[in-house]
């Protein structure tokens, strides 16, 4: 078993503990659990899904790398298609603490990364801080989106968000996890594709300067990110974090990166590429590049 996940097994109750033993032992166990096991693990346990995800908050919470604070944060994305998503804090020694990545923004950007199109609901084993909290209103949930805690009745997000500042607000109709307009046009290697691919799915609306990252393994393996911005701008999440989340939530280290390359318009009203590059030094990683994409995506 991956050592990350040890003293989360000894928190899972006892009917849940042989069932999930064996996905935990998988060294890239990739952080989340389809509708069908989830089915699987409800019928075995007798837990429903609201049970069954608070159950699995150690779990996440084990993915965690909180080398600054020592605090660890689990969340739990629930998507329209019944996958649950896992996610945790991400802190980053010797760079900014802008850099970090919340435990929300973790799980939420893994499931959109992922291919998951809607938010139903998510559990996390603290509070949500108003950083999270105005990053979930930039959803295509919106404020009906549940937020699930211990020991505390299940509560729509506007009960911890009240006279939200969103989207709408700007003017702006498409919302995070929906599909954007952003469509470059593939071209060069895998890398290349997978970072031009991120940054088509960007949502961008404020900025307009969509960007993307995609990370390739000394394995092979890739990974990538798409940028995710906020109506308040700060919450907004960088392509290179959203990478770099699922690659540590998958079980890979910054030791295993090989390559990285940005994808981003050569004329945006701002770069991701010094962000990057600061972070990626910090990390102990120099093999980064830039793609600069057309002024007008086709």
């Amino acid at each position: 078993m991956h050592p990350r996940f040890k003293h989360a097994v000894a928190q899972l109750p006892d009917v849940l503990r042989p069932l999930l033993v064996p996905r935990l032992s998988d060294p890239h166990f990739s952080g989340m659990f389809s509708a069908s096991e989830v089915k699987a693990l409800e019928t075995a346990s007798g837990f429903d899904e609201t049970a069954l995800a608070l159950a699995l908050l150690p779990v996440a919470a084990a993915c965690a790398r909180a080398p600054i604070s020592h605090f660890q944060v689990g969340a739990i994305a629930h998507g329209v298609s019944g996958n649950l998503w896992l996610g945790a804090n991400m802190e980053f020694p010797g760079s900014t603490l802008q850099q970090t990545i919340h435990a929300e923004q973790s799980a939420i950007s893994h499931a959109w990364t992922c291919g998951e199109r809607r938010l139903r609901a998510v559990t996390v084993n603290y509070t949500p801080c108003g950083h999270c909290r105005q990053f979930m209103n930039e959803l295509n949930s919106g404020v009906g989106l549940i937020i699930q805690l211990p020991e505390r009745q299940p509560a729509p997000l506007s009960a911890y968000l009240p006279e939200a500042f969103g989207p709408e607000d700007l003017g702006v109709q498409t919302r995070l996890m929906d599909s954007e307009p952003h469509v470059f046009m593939l071209q060069g290697d895998a890398l290349s594709q997978a970072a031009i691919a991120a940054a088509s799915r960007s949502h961008a609306p404020y900025s307009h300067s969509p960007s993307g990252v995609a990370l390739e393994m000394k394995d092979g393996t890739l990974f990538s990110g798409s940028y995710a911005e906020s109506a308040a701008y700060n919450p907004s999440l960088p392509p290179l974090q959203v990478a770099l989340n699922v690659m540590y939530l998958n079980g890979y280290t910054e030791q295993a990166l090989g390559r990285v390359l940005v994808a981003e318009r050569a004329d945006a009203a701002l770069t991701q590429w010094d962000a990057s590059i600061a972070l990626l030094r910090s990390l102990g990683c120099h093999n980064a590049d830039r793609l600069l994409l057309e002024s007008s995506p086709r």
